[in-house]
């Protein structure tokens, strides 16, 4: 288990609200990571630490498919993304670049920004607040894919 701040947000977060479009057009994601979340809470990236967590509701990551937008929360440090539920298209390119995406359909509701959080990848197991939130425990083939930094270098190391 890794401790790590939480840094809560909202239902359907679309991906313009992690990373703006305008922003893509920067020529690396270490460019795009100082405006993440910027609509939201423009401090976040100086705030955030690496082992830090992002929480938030329903329908995490809607809206335009860019895997940017999860790119710029792994370059930022981010351990994993905790929410209820996934928009399909944000868990697929976090599990692309390895970054950790995990359901918790309680732990939203009981967190908040500031808050300490542990997480357990193999146990499925999330602690706040005192209280124990069973999440989406991972299989080992899934550990292994993020462990690799993602599917992308999980597979480029098969092909090696």
């Amino acid at each position: 288990m890794s401790v790590g701040k939480v840094f809560k947000f909202h239902n359907d977060l679309d991906t313009d609200q992690i990373i703006a479009s305008q922003y893509l057009l920067l020529p690396t994601i270490e460019e795009m990571k100082v405006h993440t979340f910027e609509s939201l809470d423009p401090e976040f990236p100086q705030k955030v630490k690496p082992g830090d967590y992002v929480v938030g509701g329903e329908n995490f990551g809607c809206g335009s498919s860019r895997e940017q937008a999860p790119s710029v929360l792994k370059a930022l440090g981010v351990q994993a993304v905790v929410a209820k539920s996934f928009a399909r298209i944000f868990y697929r390119n976090a599990i692309n670049i390895g970054l950790p995406v995990i359901v918790c359909k309680d732990l939203p509701d009981a967190v908040s920004t500031g808050d300490e959080m542990e997480l357990s990848l193999t146990e499925g197991v999330a602690k706040a607040n005192g209280q124990v939130f069973s999440c989406t425990k991972l299989p080992p083939y899934m550990q292994q894919i993020l462990s690799q930094g993602g599917l992308i270098a999980s597979l480029n190391k098969e092909e090696a």
